[in-house]
């Protein structure tokens, strides 16, 4: 592992994950929990699997994450530590400032619908807290989320095969994410590519009337 060589808190924990991919695999573990290799590498495109291998040692080497080793066929589970889940509030304040950025994203950007359940961890809400039990989907099993709404609650988590989603939805990740920030209507993001396969209002349920990000940002600077 390089090291910056200076007595500094922020140089000391950049020693640790500030090497390219490194905050990735990160999103990544916060985003499903536990994964294996070849899924780590899925949701990574780009990353070389001997880099990939390089990361998660260090990684593994530094408490970060741990991982278990399953029978001989499966490969290892990876997880976060209790101190590598403390990285959570750093990867949140990362979405905060660059959420302003995706707009003018390449269109040819990769882009995994997984990705969009940390943002939707922060951003949505239950708006019908005496209402009964929902759960949305975004994307599809293999790529995707549940929201689940309840007691004016949200969890998000990865797709749970024994769900009964009340709606799915997709479409292209720009106008996604500027519909659970509060950016723009329900109706406008339909006409802009949003699809959505069942209950419309249960989707309007969940979500917000502005932009948390931006109400954050105004609380604090105020």
């Amino acid at each position: 592992m390089r090291s910056y060589g200076q007595l500094c808190a922020v140089a000391r924990a950049l020693d640790v994950v500030g090497d390219r991919w490194t905050l990735l695999i990160v999103r990544e573990l916060l985003t499903r929990g536990q994964a294996r290799f070849t899924e780590l590498q899925r949701g990574l495109p780009g990353v070389a699997p001997n880099l990939l291998t390089q990361r998660l040692k260090t990684l593994q080497e530094q408490g970060v994450l741990q991982h278990d080793p399953l029978l001989p066929a499966a490969g290892s589970l990876y997880r976060l530590t209790d101190r590598g889940r403390e990285l959570e509030g750093i990867i949140r304040e990362l979405l905060k400032w660059g959420s302003s950025t995706v707009p003018a994203a390449s269109a040819d950007a990769a882009f995994q619908m997984h990705w969009l359940s940390l943002p939707a961890q922060y951003l949505l809400r239950d708006n019908s807290p005496n209402a009964d039990a929902v759960t949305l989907r975004f994307g599809k099993p293999d790529d995707g989320f549940d929201v689940k709404a309840f007691h004016g609650s949200i969890q998000v988590c990865p797709c749970r095969a024994e769900a009964s989603p009340a709606a799915t939805i997709d479409g292209p990740y720009p106008v996604l994410i500027a519909l659970i920030q509060g950016g723009i209507p329900l109706q406008r993001a339909v006409q802009i590519g949003v699809e959505i396969e069942g209950d419309h209002t249960a989707l309007q349920r969940v979500l917000p009337t502005h932009d948390p990000f931006t109400q954050d940002s105004a609380r604090d600077d105020g």
